[in-house]
């Protein structure tokens, strides 16, 4: 008799599971990417904490549906992704983006395209694969992005840094999306959204080159500061 995942009952797949990273954290030790505690990739309280509480806000024209506040263990743990090589947290997170995704594109039928922010030289050589582009592939919302869609004019510092005006200097004029996307609904794709500068130029970029922009989806959001 075979046994298959989709034949054990929810509470068997679990001990199962449990037991089988019980064992995997023998042969190959790990720490929680969120709080540090041993033996699981991600603790029961930081999977917890990446549960996606879907919310939209308008940032520069474009509406942006987002997953998760940038703060305490989601920021913790995209940090560890995005820096620290975690990507095993790839899958979580992907469980994240999956409703903004669905929220983003709209009713089904409709043919949303998947647009990626294109990473710097600089990233692409650091970590050696595109963070969020691996995030969306493990979705299954959206067809496949068009690889390339948008690609860097120029290379821009880092926004980090950078306060809004600055982000919206360092960001304009710098995308230029394929003429592939002629005719073709898209929806931008980013790991987290703070001013809207990346956005916006995604944005102009993609209407430029004859598409249309349904709307964002990003893992995470920064909080507003008022002034």
């Amino acid at each position: 008799m075979t046994i298959t995942n989709a034949s054990l009952r929810p509470d068997l797949r679990s001990t199962v599971r449990d037991a089988f990273l019980d064992a995997a954290a023998v042969l190959l030790p790990v720490s929680c990417a969120g709080c540090a505690a041993p033996d699981r990739s991600l603790c029961a309280d930081c999977t917890r904490a990446l549960t996606p509480e879907v919310r939209l806000r308008t940032v520069r024209g474009v509406a942006v549906w987002s997953a998760l506040d940038y703060d305490e263990v989601p920021r913790t743990v995209l940090l560890a992704y995005k820096e620290g090589g975690r990507v095993d947290t790839a899958r979580p997170l992907a469980g994240a983006l999956t409703p903004v995704l669905a929220a983003a594109a709209g009713p089904p039928g409709r043919g949303a395209v998947p647009v990626l922010i294109p990473s710097t030289r600089a990233a692409w050589r650091r970590r050696g694969y595109h963070p969020t582009g691996m995030v969306l592939a493990r979705t299954r919302v959206l067809a496949p992005p068009l690889w390339h869609a948008l690609r860097l004019t120029r290379q821009t510092a880092d926004q980090a840094a950078l306060g809004n005006v600055q982000r919206a200097d360092n960001r304009a004029g710098s995308m230029v999306a394929s003429r592939r996307l002629r005719g073709r609904r898209c929806v931008i794709v980013d790991d987290i959204v703070t001013s809207g500068a990346t956005i916006a130029e995604a944005a102009r970029a993609i209407r430029a080159a004859g598409g249309t922009v349904g709307g964002a989806a990003t893992i995470a959001r920064t909080p507003r500061r008022r002034r």
